[in-house]
């Protein structure tokens, strides 16, 4: 199981906001264990999906302060399933954007119903202690696609 969790930026803003979708296939791993007979997306896979758009909009930036990681997880809330096929549309407006910290919040639609929502909170790692050939694809389609 790859653990990406973004299959394609909509619409971004860097710093600002973006829209991302993930599509979670019937042939997940998860979906095996989670739960038998009645699969569907566990709530920490939909945190991490928003934690990843939201830190990809905030790498958008390109500043040099580092990668924006996840650190905690002020508020969550989770309202419905999401099951195997579905596609989430994932978005997430910056709040704080410092040197040292942001903020973010962020929400998940499931066919048009808000089936999650969180605040966020990331701290940013330096780059250099990322490998030199690490590369975020889902940021650089994104910004192929925008430039031509």
């Amino acid at each position: 199981m790859r653990f990406i969790f973004v299959d394609e930026i909509l619409d971004l803003a860097p710093g600002d906001h973006i829209l991302a979708s993930k599509t979670m296939r019937a042939e997940e791993d998860v979906f095996r264990d989670h739960f038998p007979g009645f699969p569907v997306v566990p709530g920490v896979l939909l945190t991490e999906m928003m934690a990843q758009t939201a830190g990809k909009c905030l790498d958008a930036e390109r500043k040099p302060r580092g990668k924006a990681m996840l650190v905690g997880i002020t508020k969550a809330s989770f309202r419905a399933w999401m099951n195997p096929g579905e596609t989430a549309v994932i978005s997430a407006v910056i709040g704080s954007s410092r040197d040292q910290y942001a903020t973010a919040s962020c929400s998940v639609e499931v066919n048009g119903r808000k089936i999650c929502s969180a605040e966020l909170f990331f701290s940013f790692v330096p780059l250099e202690k990322f490998a030199s050939s690490y590369r975020d694809e889902v940021l650089e389609s994104y910004f192929s696609k925008t430039r031509t």
